[in-house]
This record gives C-alpha cells, structure tokens and sequence, in this order.
C-alpha cells in the first residue's frame, strides 16, 4: 500500500499499524503468508457467519492484509488480567475449533491459541489465518494442544493455569487424533519462528497432551 501508521502491535513475523477509520493494516517483515489468499479466505469465513475481521481484499498484497481495527483485549491480555478463566479459555477455543471445522470446505486455522483470539463486545473473534490450509480437524486441535502444552513447559508462571486451559480444550472430548498429534508435533518442529527451548520441550509437550486425550 505505501501507507504506514501508528504501529500498535508486533508478532513473532509481522507488525500491526493503525489506518484510521477502523482498519489497520498487518505488514510481514519477511515474505511468509499471502495477505491475498489470506483476505480472500477471511471474506468467506465472515460470510458464513465465522467471528473474523472483516477485510478489505482490494488493498491487500502479499505482505500486507487490511482489516478492521477489532476492540477489546486479546484473550492471553485477558486471562493474564484476570478477565477470562483458565476453563473458560479453553472451553472458548473448543467452540471456535467446533465452529470452524462444521463450515464447508474443511478449513483448518493450524494456530488458533490465546493470542489468536480477540475478546471483543460482540464475542471472540479469531486472527491470523496465515497459516491455514483444507485439511482434517484432528489436525487443528493437535496444534491448539500441543502449543498450550509448549507454553505449559516453558512459562513456569503460567504453568498451572495453562494446564487447566489445555485440559478444558480437551474435555469434551475434543476430535483430536492420534495422526493430529504427530503431525502437530513434526510442524512444530519445523516452525522457523520457534525459539530453541520451545523445541527442546516438544516431547514433553506431546506427553502433556496425550494425559488430556479421551
């Protein structure tokens, strides 16, 4: 776009800045999603009725998606203050999960977690499609799993609650697999993103997730 506001907001691969007029516009620092397909998939989320930003598909390129400036608190900043229990959270983004995967075209968000999630007055809506692909459901929950798990190992303040997180996600029972969790963890693995750590503690996050299946 060649238009830069106020950054509001950094990720692990990308930064947010204000366009005023509620929208905002996500800008990767390295060539990693397509802000296109991207835009394109999130207009058809929301036209089935699925909690996304709406999105502004002709001013997106490659590197950078234009959407709307969602208000309210993401849901990690809400339990972090206390606004959102950890049951809660889980059981949050277990409906979305089931939400999702009951639309057509099989599509898998692949990261949907706590700083995915916005908590805004009309109700959770969900971010970051960046990495989301046709595929099986299994699939989908073994990554939310096994990446509250990682946060379970690595974050000793946020252990405790995490694990009721992970296992509220998975209490229903969830329609997480055998062949779901392997791939999650062979994906995770490859993650350039990742730090070092939260590789080292796959294994032990894939045995956290295992004590929760039923």
């Amino acid at each position: 776009m060649g238009i830069t506001g106020k950054l509001i907001g950094s990720g692990r691969a990308s930064d947010v800045y204000e366009l005023g007029d509620g929208w905002v516009l996500r800008r990767d620092r390295e060539e990693y999603g397509d802000g296109v397909a991207e835009a394109a998939l999130m207009e058809r989320l929301h036209a089935h009725g699925y909690p996304v930003p709406r999105v502004r598909v002709a001013d997106c390129t490659r590197s950078e998606l234009v959407m709307e400036r969602l208000n309210g608190p993401t849901m990690l900043e809400a339990f972090g203050a206390g606004r959102i229990g950890p049951q809660e959270a889980g059981e949050v983004l277990a409906r979305l999960l089931r939400q999702l995967h009951a639309l057509p075209g099989r599509v898998i968000h692949l990261d949907l977690h706590p700083d995915n999630v916005m908590l805004t007055p009309h109700g959770p809506h969900v971010i970051d499609w960046t990495n989301a692909e046709e595929g099986e459901p299994g699939l989908d929950w073994g990554m939310s799993a096994l990446i509250l798990a990682q946060v379970a190992m690595t974050d000793a303040q946020l252990a405790v609650p995490v694990r009721a997180t992970l296992a509220a996600l998975l209490a229903d029972p969830s329609d997480l697999t055998e062949a779901g969790l392997i791939e999650a963890r062979r994906r995770r693995a490859a993650n350039p993103t990742m730090t070092a750590r939260e590789v080292e503690v796959l294994g032990e996050a894939e045995e956290l997730v295992r004590s929760f299946m039923v």
